[in-house]
């Protein structure tokens, strides 16, 4: 006990990249993933972590399967840690001014491939305009691993429909839509009169989704009031599902926004009110809580939702 007491006194005299090392490990619970985050070989991660294991003589992370787990030690030292690193953070960016055409080099934003089309020019276009230079880099949603992605810096932003997350990642509203029904114009049930809730029951649908099984996002609140539709085609595009409108008698449920960037291109559809009442649903910006006060994540988060709202 005394040992250890006395190698925690030495607090001085440790290398505080050491601490960086153990928030990283502890985050990642894997060795190879916590060397690749922090840009380092995975022996020169192993002897900072025997390096640590020695100043508080314990093992701190313990094989577990593929990866590790922290000790009850490691448990009970971990908020301090991560606290005083993140308050070291931000101390150091508080000491200069964030000026976007010279501190604003890259960003990364994940979205569904639906929205890309929609999003994206608008964000290229907005942020360009103060840093030319920018590489910005539009990914794949992974909403399973957000916080993994957001935490360890592989995604700045993510801009997704409203669901449920951890604590550690902030989110704020960024514009609002709802659900529209497309037809061709010549569809026969359709071209002299309104879309009814029997027509589009009785009706055969196509449905848009990047994944290959499960429900699409529209069946999420179309269950909720009992209903179940008939889905003969599956796209992984709305432009795709859009030509096959015009060529077939089948129903397209989609947002508003999609069919406002379509629309003219393809004057040969026609647009109805959902018959069938369901809310509308909330894009959100997301991004990683403890990096709020970092002053990129602050800027490029007020000009996200400035661009998200305009549109």
């Amino acid at each position: 006990m005394n040992e250890m007491n006395n190698n925690v006194a030495s607090l001085a005299r440790i290398d505080l990249n050491l601490f960086r090392v153990f928030v990283t490990i502890y985050k990642e619970k894997n060795l190879t993933r916590a060397s690749e985050q922090l840009f380092l070989s995975q022996p020169a991660v192993s002897h900072a972590l025997a390096r640590l294991r020695d100043h508080f003589n314990d093992p701190l992370f313990i094989r577990d399967g593929h990866g590790v787990v922290p000790s009850p030690l490691a448990k009970r030292l971990w908020p301090k840690i991560e606290q005083s690193l993140q308050l070291m953070h931000q101390a150091i960016q508080s000491t200069y001014d964030f000026v976007p055409a010279r501190d604003l080099k890259h960003l990364t934003i994940a979205m569904n491939d639906e929205y890309e089309g929609i999003f994206l020019p608008s964000i290229i276009q907005h942020l360009t305009q103060f840093n030319p230079n920018l590489q910005l880099n539009s990914v794949r949603i992974d909403r399973k691993n957000l916080r993994h992605e957001l935490s360890t810096g592989k995604i700045d932003f993510a801009i997704d429909v409203q669901h449920s997350v951890e604590e550690s990642i902030g989110y704020e509203c960024c514009t609002k839509d709802q659900f529209v029904v497309i037809s061709r114009k010549q569809h026969p049930l359709l071209s002299s009169t309104d879309l009814t809730k029997g027509i589009y029951l009785d009706a055969k649908h196509i449905t848009v989704s990047s994944r290959p099984t499960g429900r699409v996002f529209e069946d999420f609140f179309l269950s909720k009031q009992g209903i179940k539709r008939t889905i003969s085609f599956r796209c992984q595009q709305y432009e795709t599902a859009i030509r096959l409108i015009t060529q077939t008698d089948h129903l397209l449920t989609i947002p508003q926004c999609q069919i406002a960037y379509f629309k003219d291109n393809y004057p040969q559809i026609k647009v109805h009110p959902l018959p069938i009442d369901i809310a509308g649903y909330q894009m959100n910006l997301y991004w990683d809580q403890q990096k709020s006060h970092e002053h990129q994540i602050v800027w490029c988060k007020a000009q996200l939702l400035q661009i998200m709202n305009n549109l």
